[in-house]
């Protein structure tokens, strides 16, 4: 284990797209963080039964998806590519079945830097199953050695970057959110999230290593992208979506204090977060995303992007071509804006995508690069993952209060009324690991198992 005490990047002015202090070398030549935003693909199915009969079907939906990303991304002449495969849980549930597709993606973009020279490399996010257990076990059972084998399989099979998006914690998260329990928010994530991130990836690094592959990062996409997609359709205040994706930053640096080393996940908004504290390129998605998920954040979102995403889009025809092969031009043109201006002034295109959303939302805020070094450093001051998280929603409330008073953040007036309640709320939460893990286990004792977090 290796704790973050300092900020890798403790200027706001040093937090911009492309640059990353450390950087990732993985795949066929590909080097991210060194003054370059990459496109990376996201592509999945159309609505189809994937099973034994099926699969033919399936592996012509994935050798298709990849003839026309790749002849999109050649003629656009990219300077370098991601492509994403997120397998679906049933592909996890069999890992052989991942480990097939992943070869037949690995071998493309093999012939594709022959044939082009552009750098590739191909990250494999694995389902995390271990929530199909009610409660989850985590640690032990069918879920994790399915969840366990994907990694395993999937590294020897070709992937160059191993990702997941975990859900350790979730099980409460999802509880404490719907009640605006902010203690349990906290609890969730910088408790049982945080204690969990730490020991999945101590294994998903260990196999990593094992086969000479790159241990990528986490997201909190399950704990803060449910609360934004929440409070994108009025079911919760904006306030505590943004509070909340603040919170969820020290559960997800533990993927990198236990061997992760980047590129973190597209859908893990707290990255700009992460990359402050620990200088490692991230994955963004923004407006690009919107085949997937509506957001708020759909130009701030490419402020600090290494790798520039679309989330995911199925395998449907348009008008133009193939939905993957139109979201790759739509990525390629992003990332030539993005180089184009750091040849000669990547800050004002910082500051204008910056600039451009942060008046519309607070989860905005929580992106903007000096709210990103205040939070950072915040988290690095403290000794454990709950103080972390602790402190992370204070300076986000603080933050959000005073951007308010500066005329610089609109805030419904819904959000207000509920924003009165957060001091009393923030004064309440438990002082340390053992109050929260005691408040969790009276308030939310039978959606978990201390047990599977360690305890």
């Amino acid at each position: 284990m290796s704790r973050y005490t300092s900020l890798a990047i403790s200027n706001p002015e040093d937090l911009i797209f492309g640059v990353s202090p450390k950087k990732v070398h993985c795949g066929n030549g590909l080097v991210i963080g060194n003054g370059l935003v990459i496109p990376e693909i996201n592509f999945t199915l159309p609505t189809i039964l994937i099973n034994e009969a099926n699969w033919k079907t399936v592996l012509d939906h994935y050798t298709s998806i990849c003839e026309s990303v790749i002849h999109r991304a050649r003629t656009l002449e990219v300077p370098g590519l991601v492509i994403e495969f997120e397998q679906l849980p049933v592909m996890t549930m069999h890992p052989e079945w991942g480990a097939e597709i992943t070869m037949l993606i690995k071998e493309q973009l093999d012939d594709f830097f022959k044939a082009s020279g552009i750098p590739n490399a191909l990250r494999v996010t694995v389902v995390d199953l271990r929530d199909a257990d009610k409660p989850p076990l985590l640690r032990r059972g069918e879920s994790w050695e399915h969840t366990r084998n994907a990694f395993e399989l999937s590294a020897q099979a070709g992937a160059d970057i191993l990702s997941i998006e975990s859900v350790g914690g979730k099980e409460v998260h999802d509880q404490a959110l719907l009640y605006a329990d902010l203690s349990g928010i906290v609890a969730s994530l910088g408790v049982l999230a945080f204690r969990d991130v730490a020991w999945l990836w101590e294994e998903i690094t260990e196999i990593a290593e094992r086969h000479g592959v790159v241990a990528g990062g986490d997201t909190a996409c399950g704990f803060s992208n449910t609360a934004m997609q929440l409070a994108g359709q009025g079911m919760l205040p904006s306030s505590l979506a943004a509070l909340d994706r603040a919170a969820s930053a020290p559960r997800s640096l533990a993927a990198f204090e236990h061997g992760a080393v980047g590129p973190s996940k597209d859908c893990a908004y707290e990255g700009p977060i992460i990359k402050a504290i620990t200088g490692v390129p991230i994955s963004m998605e923004g407006r690009s995303s919107c085949c997937a998920h509506f957001s708020p954040l759909g130009n701030i979102a490419g402020a600090m992007a290494d790798l520039w995403s679309n989330e995911s889009v199925q395998n449907i025809q348009l008008l133009s071509g193939s939905a993957p092969e139109a979201f790759m031009e739509l990525l390629a043109y992003d990332c030539r804006l993005f180089n184009t201006a750091s040849q000669s002034n990547p800050i004002a295109l910082r500051d204008m995508l910056v600039k451009s959303d942060l008046e519309y939302s607070p989860e905005a805020l929580m992106l903007e690069p000096e709210t990103v070094i205040k939070i950072a450093g915040a988290i690095i001051g403290q000794t454990d993952g709950y103080l972390q998280t602790k402190a992370a929603i204070e300076v986000a409330y603080e933050s959000i209060i005073t951007a308010h008073k500066q005329k610089t953040l609109k805030i419904k007036d819904a959000d207000l009324g509920w924003l009165q309640s957060v001091p009393q709320a923030l004064e309440s939460l438990p002082k340390n690991e053992s109050e929260a893990l005691e408040y969790l286990i009276k308030g939310y004792g039978q959606y978990f198992i201390p047990e599977a977090y360690g305890f």
